[in-house]
This record gives C-alpha cells, sequence and structure tokens, in this order.
C-alpha cells in the first residue's frame, strides 16, 4: 500500500466510491492486535463478534485499538438485532457486517438501525462514537449518519431470489458475498454460480462488493466480477504464520 491512509471516518465514502480498500479480521479479543494491523496500513478491520470471544468490553477495547491506529473498524455482529447494531456503534465502530441477511425486510431492519434520520437508531453522544459528549446534538446525527457503513452478508441459499430486493435497500452500503457458508449449503459448483449472481446484483444496484479472498488470482477473480473491498486472513493466522516461520528458521540449529 502506498500513499497516506484516508481517514477512517471516510471509510463509508470510500466504499461507495468503490475504491479498493483492504482489511483483515480480527478474532483476538485485546486492543493490541487491532492497533498493530492499523499501524501497518490496513484500511479497516472487522471485529469478529460471531465467531471470536468477543464480549461488549472487549470491543469496547478493540475500537480503541482501531481509533489508535487510524483504521476502519467494522463489527461482524453475533446477532442482527438493532440492539446489537446500537452497542458497536456507540462504541466507535466504523460500521457494522451484519451475517445472514436474506430478505429485504431484514436489510431494512439493519439499515434503519444504523441511521438516526430515516431510521431508528437509539441517540446518545456520550459515548465514543460521540466524542464522550464533545459532539453536538446535531453534529453526532449529521456525521454518524454520513459516514457509518452498513454491510449485509449474502450468505443463505434463501437469498439468492431477493437479491435486487435486497440490494434495492437504501442504506445498504456493500454486500459481502460469504463463500464459505454459501459453499457449506450449495457445494462448490452451485457456490461459484451463486457469486457470480450476487456480485451482478451488487453492480446491477451500484452496491459494493466486498469479498474474503485466499490468494492473489482469487483476489484478481473477484475484482473482474466487481469486488473492490478485500478481506485478507485474520490475525491469528498472520501470528501463525510468523511464528512458523521463526521456527523453522531458527528451531534447528544444524541448519545455521
Amino acid at each position: 500500500m502506498s500513499g497516506a491512509r484516508p481517514a477512517a471516518t471516510e471509510f463509508r465514502s470510500r466504499i461507495s466510491r468503490k475504491e479498493h480498500v483492504l482489511g483483515t479480521f480480527i478474532k483476538t479479543p485485546t486492543s493490541h492486535t487491532t492497533e498493530i494491523v492499523g499501524s501497518i496500513g490496513f484500511d479497516f478491520v472487522i471485529i469478529d463478534q460471531e465467531h471470536a470471544p468477543f464480549d461488549r468490553n472487549s470491543i469496547d477495547m478493540a475500537c480503541l485499538g482501531a481509533r489508535a491506529s487510524g483504521t476502519a473498524a467494522l463489527v461482524r455482529v453475533a446477532e442482527p438485532t438493532p440492539a446489537s447494531i446500537l452497542s458497536v456503534l456507540d462504541l466507535g465502530a466504523t460500521g457494522v457486517l451484519v451475517p445472514h441477511v436474506d430478505s429485504p425486510e431484514k436489510a431494512r431492519m439493519i439499515a434503519a438501525a444504523c441511521r438516526y434520520r430515516g431510521g431508528n437508531r437509539g441517540f446518545s453522544n456520550t459515548t465514543r462514537a460521540g466524542n464522550f459528549g464533545g459532539a453536538s446534538f446535531d453534529d453526532h446525527i449529521a456525521a454518524q449518519d454520513a459516514q457509518v457503513a452498513c454491510v449485509a452478508m449474502i450468505e443463505d441459499e434463501v437469498a439468492l431470489d431477493q437479491l435486487d430486493a435486497i440490494a434495492a435497500v437504501e442504506g445498504i452500503d456493500a454486500f459481502f458475498i460469504g463463500r464459505g457458508d454459501l459453499t457449506a449449503a450449495l457445494g462448490i459448483e452451485r457456490m461459484e454460480a451463486a457469486v457470480r449472481r450476487i456480485a451482478a446484483a451488487a453492480r446491477a444496484a451500484d452496491r459494493t462488493t466486498m469479498v474474503m479472498v485466499s490468494s492473489k488470482a482469487d483476489a484478481k477473480a473477484m475484482k473482474d466480477l466487481g469486488a473492490t473491498a478485500f478481506i485478507v486472513s485474520n490475525d491469528q493466522n498472520f501470528l501463525k504464520s510468523a511464528a512458523s516461520a521463526a521456527l523453522k528458521d531458527y528451531g534447528d540449529p544444524a541448519a545455521w
């Protein structure tokens, strides 16, 4: 990555403009991994409440790490409810990644939970998101409504017949194509066809496509389908890879 990284508050506008952005999942419930990854220059992290041991306190610390390093922090919430979305947004998350968005009704619910005006987000500016009371009533509402990213995970077979209706929901900024769950449900061949359908629906509705990739070739193939936001690996895999490399290099002194 080159050049100065834009502010985390610009993340939503960046993905809306289809800029290339790169992130990773955070699985370890501390501030440190988020801060380290952010300091390297990743555009965003996804704090994984769904599949890692995050509670409100550890999400708070991870969001603090993101704030310290200037990276955008999305939270993949464990439950797609207004209360869970409110909680992480108040902690200062840049946005949410919501699993299993399989209907326009669910898409409208999560979009409304992300917005004050035109939505139903509960108001408080005495939070990290509101600069602990430093942001005025009007300024806090305007900033949050402009900056919070709402990303819907499309990962269920039932969602495939409702893609256009989901993509048409105002306030849904991006589709995250959940290839893992789709593969588990459909098998590889049908998953690949579903991915093409999801990407086409996103393009037609001018929504951003976000996807986790396993290699440069995979990233290129998804870019060719219109993806512009990419997730690579996670903090635990990075740690494991670096530790494995060190063990290989230094574990046998006879090879020095």
